[in-house]
């Protein structure tokens, strides 16, 4: 007889359970960076005495820090609610405790980088702020000992997942939601700001030592991974609930599934909501077994007890706090969310569809209906800063970054696109240097 040991209520719980008052709202961020060789800006692999490894074993020992291992290697390490935990290619990223303003939130990860800039001082190791590696490409580049990563490689399917999983480095914001309405509001309005934010903050054109043509090459790798669990998870309608993201979940293909420790892969046999109904060789899914499945889907925005916004290059210097407050001035902001939502009515799903193809190579430069992507993010930003100002937290000032980038029409990458082409004369050292100097 079929064990039916999880039941959808219990699913639904871990995205119920979020509720926030909006007087406790916080902000999250995710921080990903690439290690690279300051001589020959190579990625900097996880093994050797030099290593990204070894690296972490120093932050720990010195700052008090635990380790996370898998099978006694170390992944990671965790302090508190903080983690600095390692991407598929050795990328490093800091994810600190939610705070209730940017500003708390930079002090922290001021204070974790400078340890950091401490340990790597004298070493050959850089930790660059870009979205994609400069000059080592995926073939080159080791898995770091995680099974996980392992087996996801083997599985997805699209032509750059291994581009995706080995050479980009992001930034992702977090957000809190007071009620399902409130979630299901932010979740649809967040996915449809994706492809503007992915333009304003594209930085990731020059990839493998040439100008690959493309504003973010990041986004655009992650268009090629898996078409199964990336890009808009659901229609983003006017009717979309926590079941309906749930049920997009269940209909992805499974990889693969945890038992007593050990990885069980599955290769996208079934999807979970088989896996539900007639469970597979023997074995019943669990509330654990969801959450890994719900963790294996990367979509542009993921819904858990929080909303995970996805799709930012890494940026430097104050441009990755600039995210932060673009998403703090208009979700935390009623009418702010109102105003966003007007400026984007006459937009159709299939319109922001065609922006997610485009924007990687055009990036501010994207046109639909007949308006640049340039001129929503322009309006997008004067939205987020008048509700900014409003709350009088002087958080505003975090947008002061990029409105000198849209002022003159430009992103990050347009910038490293000009200079590369011209003044840098396609010179590594001077891009890394450049790109140095926003951290």
């Amino acid at each position: 007889m079929l064990n039916l040991s999880l039941d959808r209520s219990e699913i639904l719980k871990l995205y119920t359970g979020g509720y926030v008052l909006p007087e406790d709202y916080a902000i999250g961020m995710e921080y990903e960076r690439l290690p690279i060789s300051r001589t020959s800006f190579k990625t900097v692999d996880y093994w050797g005495e030099n290593g990204v490894c070894s690296l972490l074993e120093k932050f720990a020992r010195k700052n008090g820090w635990d380790y996370i291992v898998d099978q006694n290697s170390i992944i990671g390490l965790a302090k508190g609610h903080d983690t600095i935990t390692l991407e598929p290619g050795a990328q490093i990223e800091i994810s600190s405790k939610p705070e209730k303003t940017i500003f708390r939130l930079k002090d922290k990860i001021d204070i974790l980088n400078l340890k950091f800039e401490e340990l790597l001082d004298g070493t050959d190791i850089l930790f660059l702020s870009y979205g994609v590696s400069p000059y080592s490409t995926c073939k080159s580049i080791n898995l770091i000992p995680k099974r996980r990563y392992k087996i996801m490689a083997n599985y997805l399917w699209g032509i750059l997942s291994d581009v995706m999983m080995r050479e980009t480095a992001g930034i992702q914001c977090c957000i809190d939601f007071k009620s399902e309405e409130d979630a299901m509001r932010k979740y649809k309005l967040a996915n449809k700001l994706s492809p503007f934010m992915t333009a304003m903050f594209s930085n990731s054109p020059v990839r493998g030592g040439v100008d690959t043509g493309y504003k973010s090459f990041r986004a655009l790798s992650w268009i090629n991974t898996d078409n199964d669990r990336c890009g808009f998870a659901g229609k983003i309608s006017e009717e979309f609930s926590f079941d309906d993201y749930i049920d997009c979940v269940m209909k992805t293909p499974m990889i693969f599934i945890q038992r007593n420790g050990q990885p069980i892969t599955l290769n996208g046999d079934i999807t979970f909501e088989e896996f539900m109904s007639k469970g597979y060789e023997g074995i019943y899914p669990t509330l654990s077994d969801y959450e890994l499945q719900a963790n294996l889907c990367f979509p542009e925005v993921r819904m858990r007890n929080f909303i995970e916004i996805r799709n930012h290059d890494c940026v430097g210097g104050d441009l990755k706090y600039a995210i932060l407050a673009i998403y703090k001035g208009i979700f935390y902001d009623n009418c702010a969310m109102n105003d966003c939502e007007e400026l984007l009515k006459t937009l159709q799903y299939r319109d922001y569809s065609e922006l997610r193809y485009n924007v990687p190579k055009q990036g501010l430069g994207a046109k639909i209906k007949k308006n640049f992507v340039l001129d929503y993010s322009k309006e997008i930003i004067n939205i987020a800063e008048k509700s900014l100002k409003e709350a009088q937290t002087g958080e505003e000032l975090f947008l002061n970054s990029i409105k000198e980038f849209l002022m003159k029409g430009i992103s990050p990458a347009d910038v490293i696109q000009k200079k590369w082409n011209g003044i840098w004369n396609k010179d590594l050292k001077k891009m890394i240097n450049y790109l140095s100097s926003f951290d």
